[in-house]
């Protein structure tokens, strides 16, 4: 089994997600079996119990797992099935080592942070990368693990001690680490920064893990000059420094690291049995990345829900909806519209917002109500639900968007004024849910 741990430094959501998945769809266009590890360093047991402002939209798996959207990305990019076990968190490792000590399986020893959480973390992740994802049930040969967080965080220490333990367990040509920075470009010079870099590497090395790649994520394009900087103060050689910088799509993410040689340095560095020369899989993403960025028609989707200030509470409908204009040649674009600002009390308060939420809706070509809990924002839904039907406009509720569908329909169609849910109202003498 081959390992690359991928960590994160300077700020937290730079796209580790992101790189980690297209690393798996590299080595898995090579012919290589994948499987992959998300660990989240709070100590929540999962990601169910979340407000989507927290860490986006929980992400759902086969086997039930409420688990972080990162596991998504890896299921959607590798093709594969994860399970609940995919996903570390602190809280998961300190409920198995609290229950071992509970059961006396430590025998009366003082049970500490290294090596009882270390040997726990380690265990978790050599027995979880054999199960294997797909299809065919055989066992991976790679096994890609993203450490949520940055680099100096205190909740992850005991995750980059673990680590540091396994490189050498592992042995050096089975174990990699990738460490992704940011290099930021202040406006005000507009000159591409480095010294964040070089602290961040600086503080990896300090705890015991020396980055065989260094992925520096940026808006624009990084200057070669720049490269040659990061080699020289992050003790590692040019090829090493890979640049990933916005790009249209996530989908050119894999076609980046393709065209810098990773395929090449993973070859000799783990010692895989591949080509140097990606399969007719990355061909295929290639000729879906142009597809996708020459797309001419466009389909606009009015998405009416109560989290619309962050795009990643609703990674997953997003994504379900790019994949479908995708596939019939249309490109999306989505429209978030917060459902309090259909509201009548929107109007008296700031008619401005009122009237653009509106101007968004009425021009959609569809409208989606997702799912969402309490009674704020119900209102604005059923607005927008109401005005679906009555304009003809294609509408999907989906969850609490179907629930209020039948609330509005039973209300506008059958007169029954105070038809609701019992969720919101428990008395109502017509309760269609």
């Amino acid at each position: 089994m081959k390992y690359i741990l991928v960590t994160g430094g300077v700020i937290s959501g730079i796209g580790k997600g992101i790189i980690a998945s297209s690393i798996g769809t590299i080595l898995k266009s090579c012919g290589l079996r994948v499987t992959a590890i998300k660990i989240d360093p709070y100590i929540n047991i999962d990601a169910g119990t979340f407000s989507p402002y927290e860490h986006g939209e929980v992400f759902v798996l086969n086997d039930g797992g409420e688990v972080d959207l990162d596991l998504g990305n890896y299921e959607r990019f590798l093709d594969i099935n994860l399970y609940k076990d995919n996903n570390i968190t602190t809280g998961k490792i300190y409920q198995h080592v609290i229950n071992k000590e509970r059961h006396g399986d430590y025998l009366g020893k003082t049970v500490q942070v290294v090596p009882h959480i270390t040997d726990a973390v380690q265990e978790w992740v050599m027995n979880q990368a054999k199960v294997p994802v797909d299809d065919d049930k055989k066992e991976p040969q790679i096994c890609v693990i993203e450490l949520g967080g940055t680099i100096g965080d205190i909740e992850g220490m005991p995750f980059i001690e673990a680590f540091r333990q396994f490189q050498f367990k592992a042995k050096r040509e089975n174990f990699c680490n990738i460490h992704v920075s940011l290099v930021p470009q202040p406006n005000a010079t507009g000159e591409q920064k480095t010294k964040p870099t070089q602290n961040s590497v600086r503080a990896l090395r300090g705890l015991g893990l020396s980055p065989d790649l260094i992925v520096c994520r940026s808006a624009k394009p990084i200057e070669m000059a720049v490269k040659e900087k990061i080699s020289m103060f992050c003790h590692v050689e040019p090829e090493q420094v890979i640049f990933i910088h916005d790009v249209s799509s996530t989908y050119r993410v894999p076609i980046l690291l393709e065209e810098q040689g990773i395929i090449k340095y993973f070859k000799q560095r783990l010692n895989l049995p591949i080509d140097d020369q990606p399969s007719d899989l990355l061909m295929k993403w290639k000729k879906m990345a142009c597809r996708y960025e020459r797309l001419l028609k466009v389909c606009s989707i009015a998405l009416v829900g109560k989290y619309t200030k962050l795009s990643d509470c609703y990674a997953s409908v997003f994504k379900a909806l790019e994949h479908s204009a995708l596939a019939i040649n249309y490109k999306l674009d989505l429209m978030y519209i917060d459902s309090t600002e259909l509201e009548r009390s929107t109007e008296a308060e700031n008619s401005v917002k009122y009237h653009q939420a509106w101007h968004k809706l009425c021009k959609a070509d569809g409208i989606l109500v997702p799912g969402g809990f309490g009674i704020r924002g119900t209102e604005g839904k059923l607005q927008a639900i109401s005005w679906a039907r009555t304009k003809k406009k294609p509408f999907l509720g989906v969850c609490l968007g179907m629930q209020l569908a039948v609330v509005e329909f039973a209300r506008n169609c059958l007169n029954w004024e105070d038809a609701n849910s019992t969720e919101f109202d428990p008395d109502t003498k017509n309760p269609v849910v």
